[in-house]
């Protein structure tokens, strides 16, 4: 996750302590006219880079610092070409392995399973593993995939933008006129099947039956073939609207703008929308699933995950009586609990245990 990343660079305690290495993304098979077209050359293209090209390039590097930090479980075969005894791995969610400990749940071929076999042989060799909620680390044990004693709970923070108001003095606050007087709900995030924007679909047609003048706006994805049927059979095609390619501050104003942000996901490591939506004073309504829990604590209103007769009856009495939602300051002081400079810390502090134990262990 490119955010972890760049929070990490942000927020780190000491300036000047940590150093992004990221090497130039190689094109091999997508740079030829012929094949470039072709989802499957971009697929390979990263594949050839996330398993071979980016960890030859790391290999120069191993004798130049203190320790490694791979921000992203799904490039846990890194860990292959780093001293495993000096690296941590941020593991976000079971996704990437699920084929391999749920495999009726997510069938995929021998190929991909030996690929996700190796990454996850990469990350159980890692000194340290990160993890952003309890209920990962819950699945995480449950399937004897790390050994409890090397996992570090290190919540996501919120980003400066997200505010329940825009800084005055802000160059980059922004508005989105298409919206001005329109209420809109908001979804945020992929459109991914775990995102279940089936539901998110066909609730918001029985909604919008009662609230006409009601807009969907879909942040962050890219509906499929199958979705966009859906919109055309329910007849939402007038009144979705879908939004790519956003800045954080133009997200925020999304967020205090939507009469309400919903989240009706099967699964997810953390939810991060929740928290963003929470910190801009929104309205969270989202599945009641362990992980979203967690992270919306009693500042989110919960629906059962699937049951859209259940997303409809909430989202329209929150419509209609929005004060049976938690309060605007529950919301905010909620969200006020997660930062990014606590994730560095303890991230950083780790770290140096890691560290420490090390040189105790070399002078014994």
């Amino acid at each position: 996750m490119d955010l972890c990343a760049e929070a990490l660079l942000k927020w780190w305690p000491v300036p000047g302590e940590v150093q992004d290495v990221c090497p130039s993304y190689f094109r091999c098979f997508s740079r030829w006219p012929s094949t470039g077209r072709w989802r499957m050359a971009r697929n390979a293209d990263r594949l050839l880079n996330r398993l071979l090209w980016y960890p030859r390039s790391l290999r120069r590097n191993v004798t130049e610092f203190d320790v490694f930090h791979v921000v992203d479980h799904s490039y846990g075969a890194l860990v292959h070409a780093l001293p495993a005894n000096r690296t941590g791995v941020y593991f976000h969610d079971l996704d990437a392995f699920r084929c391999l400990v749920e495999p009726k749940r997510d069938p995929r071929p021998l190929w991909f399973r030996r690929m996700a076999r190796y990454i996850l042989d990469g990350v159980q060799k890692a000194a340290v593993v990160f993890h952003n909620t309890l209920a990962v680390r819950e699945e995480i044990l449950r399937f004897g995939l790390i050994d409890p004693a090397r996992l570090v709970h290190a919540p996501h923070g919120i980003c400066p933008e997200f505010a329940p108001q825009a800084a005055d003095e802000d160059p980059n606050s922004v508005c989105f006129p298409t919206l001005q007087d329109v209420p809109y709900l908001l979804h945020v995030g992929s459109c991914i099947p775990r995102k279940r924007i089936d539901v998110l679909l066909d609730m918001f047609a029985e909604v919008r039956r009662r609230y006409p003048e009601l807009t969907l706006v879909q942040a962050g994805g890219s509906w499929t073939e199958t979705q966009r049927e859906q919109i055309r059979r329910v007849g939402l095609e007038p009144c979705v609207r879908q939004m790519a390619g956003l800045s954080r501050c133009e997200l925020a104003e999304l967020y205090r703008g939507a009469r309400l942000v919903l989240l009706p996901s099967e699964a997810e490591g953390f939810g991060l929308p929740v928290i963003e939506a929470l910190a801009c004073g929104a309205i969270v309504v989202a599945s009641d699933i362990p992980t979203l829990r967690e992270t919306g604590g009693s500042a989110a209103v919960y629906v059962p995950v699937g049951d859209v007769a259940a997303w409809v009856n909430v989202v329209t009495d929150l419509l209609a009586y929005p004060e049976h939602a938690p309060s605007r300051a529950e919301r905010l002081a909620h969200a006020a609990r997660f930062s990014w400079t606590e994730h560095a810390r303890i991230i950083r502090h780790a770290y140096l245990g890691l560290l420490g134990h090390q040189r105790t262990e070399g002078s014994a």
